[in-house]
């Protein structure tokens, strides 16, 4: 609910591509959590897209724990499944402003690069895309 809130709160309503609860319910879907004793400290999953290629979705930290590293190892462990899997490309689609700085920096620095939209989602001036080859 954290997670769908801020997108709501923070994106045009048409370019809000956060999963819910069903959403993240699907077979192609593997959901993964990095915790802090017994709180959930940060969420995120890989969407198989077939094809060889992935999705991070919902990649979420609770304002408790922001800036404490589990964002960085829950990308890692995404990408350590992603590559486990035999994926050679892992992509995911975020918004622009002030809010989702802090998600690219962490994407950026972890080798993703900016490129084109994919899957079923298309460009706009609010949405931008990564990718990380995995080969």
């Amino acid at each position: 609910m954290l997670h769908l809130a801020g997108m709501h709160e923070n994106s045009p309503p048409d370019a809000v591509f956060a999963l819910d609860l069903s959403g993240l319910a699907v077979p192609e879907l593997t959901m993964l959590g990095a915790w802090a004793g017994d709180r959930l400290a940060a969420m995120g999953a890989l969407k198989l897209l077939g094809d060889g290629q992935g999705e991070v979705k919902s990649m979420r930290t609770h304002p408790d724990f922001l800036r404490q590293g589990a964002a960085a190892a829950l990308l890692e462990a995404i990408i350590a499944q992603a590559r486990g899997k035999g994926l050679t490309r892992l992509s995911l689609e975020t918004g622009s402003g002030d809010t989702f700085e802090p998600a690219l920096a962490l994407y950026r620095r972890r080798g993703f690069v900016s490129g084109e939209a994919f899957g079923d989602y298309t460009a706009s001036a609010f949405n931008q895309f990564l990718h990380l080859p995995l080969n």
